[in-house]
């Protein structure tokens, strides 16, 4: 199975993780956010999967340009959806949809039992 890479290929995470790919010889197909967008369906399933404190990135400068009103909604998983799908840029990176699930966030040894 060919993995699916999201993200933004200007963020050093991604570029860290996709090289990381590369040099243990898996194929992937990527999926760039800014060009394509983000589906409203693949935010829930990531949600479900791992809960919106992973998939929402507070620590960007997108999340904290945020009015009070719409961190609030960011807290209600189908609010974090809509502002996901509308600022794609919060979505923490890089995500890989595999076989066995999904990986949030590039985190080496994580990556290396789930892909390896």
């Amino acid at each position: 199975m060919t993995l699916q890479v999201y993200g933004i290929p200007n963020c050093d995470t991604v570029k860290k993780a996709r090289k990381w790919l590369d040099a243990n010889g898996l194929d992937y197909a990527f999926h760039d956010y800014k060009k394509e967008g983000a589906e409203a369906e693949r935010l829930e399933s990531w949600i479900a999967a791992k809960g919106v404190e992973t998939v929402l990135n507070k620590r960007g400068t997108t999340f904290r340009k945020l009015s009070d009103e719409q961190k609030a909604q960011a807290e209600d998983r189908h609010g974090a959806v809509t502002l996901l799908v509308q600022q794609p840029s919060m979505i923490k990176r890089p995500v890989v949809e595999h076989a066995g699930g999904v990986l949030i966030g590039f985190k080496e040894d994580e990556w290396s039992a789930a892909l390896l």
